[in-house]
């Protein structure tokens, strides 16, 4: 068994949808079970429209309409019913929303749950129109049970009991499911989503629990790049990464697979193929538990940067070596739900990274009580993925390098993975940084 995961560019509108048959098409021996994400931009779409009825108490739905009746009637799919309830519920929902101009997370998690229910039903349709035995099923229907944290809910312990229970029986039934990404329902049976990363946690998690032979997400991508394509032209895709290596490069920029979406897979040792639905001859990145390559792997994985971060950098006023001072300044910022990204410390200091969307102004009240602080912008955070047992090589080579082109690093950090050295230098200066430290480990 595998599972395949769809993004929503990848079933924008009938012949991407044409197009994702074809795909799996050539898996059905393997046994697939498809995760899909709504159709192009629905949900983008759901909540402009969630919008126009707070603002203008009206119910305005003619965008998401055309799309997937349009797409119906290219498809020639026998469903116009079926779908016209889902749109007449939908529009039900906007005009309760109109009425009592209120939008609650827990109304919006109801409202974009319509993207990933319309979009299944119309691929399930098509798969079965050309002879697959393919079924649309609600997460909800396949053991998805959450907690009620609307807009980033997290998959209950059950999960990993009931998803299997449900999906195997079908598999082993030559059922084609085709599953609702991103959404599921709590325990009192009212719909949630999950937040970041979400439908390709849906696909991870059925491939955990499952135990899948792998998890294939299609995306517009040709897997992870050494680098973002928009800043270094010669970018290339990485073979092969870790977990603790996708995982980081996620984390500081580069926006392939979530860290979150990963972790079933990393319970179950389980591989990830991240694939282009655009481009299905390139072989994509395999994620998997150790790394492959021996001894003629490069020290380098992949580069990536993320600008427009705070550089904080906080001074005990203490005596030297007084206790409990790093305690003290993280259980400020966890107060003022502030999170860190990078840090570095000596006994009496601690400097550190975060993003600029934080309001400091009260939490540097209090710091200033046992501190001195000075808060510094326009910075950016250049992330090296690399050979863990080379680290030394990375630090040196990346440093030789930033003195060539004349960028002073303001601050180091060595990832506890130790698969990720970070450091800091202008917003100004990350471009530069970024092309210089490609050209020297993958093109020279």
């Amino acid at each position: 068994m595998i599972v395949m995961k769809f993004g929503g560019s990848s079933v924008a509108d009938a012949s991407r949808i044409r197009h994702v048959a074809e795909i799996v098409k050539t898996q059905l021996e393997k046994k697939p079970a498809l995760v899909l994400s709504a159709m192009g931009d629905t949900t983008d779409h759901l909540l402009e429209a969630a919008e126009t009825a707070l603002k203008e108490g009206k119910v305005e739905i003619s965008h998401i309409e055309k799309l997937h009746l349009t797409a119906i009637k290219t498809l020639k799919l026998p469903i116009q019913k079926e779908i016209g309830v889902l749109l007449d519920e939908l529009k039900r929902l906007l005009s309760g929303i109109a009425l009592i101009r209120e939008l609650t997370v827990r109304t919006k998690d109801y409202l974009v749950s319509f993207g990933e229910r319309l979009s299944v039903r119309i691929s399930a349709a098509y798969l079965k129109s050309i002879g697959m035995n393919a079924r649309a099923f609600d997460a909800w229907e396949l053991g998805f049970i959450s907690n009620s944290g609307y807009g980033h809910a997290e998959l209950l312990k059950e999960s990993w009991d009931l998803i299997p229970q449900k999906i195997l029986p079908l598999i082993k039934g030559n059922v084609l499911p085709v599953i609702t990404g991103f959404i599921a329902k709590d325990e009192n049976n009212i719909i949630t989503t999950l937040g970041r990363g979400g439908s390709d946690l849906s696909a991870t998690m059925i491939a955990a629990s499952c135990r899948a032979d792998e998890v294939q997400v299609w995306k517009d991508v040709d897997g992870i790049l050494t680098a973002d394509p928009r800043i270094v032209k010669k970018a290339r895709p990485v073979q092969s990464v870790t977990y603790d290596e996708a995982a980081e490069l996620a984390y500081f920029g580069a926006q392939v697979l979530h860290p979150r979406a990963m972790q079933p897979c990393m319970k179950t040792g389980t591989p990830v193929l991240v694939k282009n639905s655009y481009n299905i001859e390139a072989p994509g990145t395999r994620i998997e538990p150790a790394s492959s390559g021996g001894k003629n792997r490069l020290p380098v994985r992949a580069i990536t940067s993320r600008q427009n971060v705070m550089l904080v950098d906080i001074v005990s006023t203490r005596m030297l070596g007084q206790y409990g001072f790093l305690a003290e300044v993280f259980s400020i910022f966890a107060r003022h739900n502030i999170s860190v990204d990078m840090v570095a410390t000596s006994e009496v200091s601690v400097s550190l990274t975060l993003d600029t969307s934080h309001d400091l102004t009260e939490a540097k009240k209090e710091l200033n009580k046992i501190a001195s602080v000075e808060i510094k912008t326009g910075k950016a955070i250049v992330s090296i993925i690399g050979n863990v047992k080379r680290s030394s090589e990375i630090l040196a080579r990346a440093s030789k390098i930033c003195q060539y082109i004349g960028v002073t690093v303001q601050m180091i950090s060595q990832g506890a993975s130790k698969v990720n050295i970070s450091f800091i230098v202008n917003d100004t200066e990350a471009v530069e940084t970024v092309k210089a430290l490609h050209l020297d480990f993958f093109e020279s």
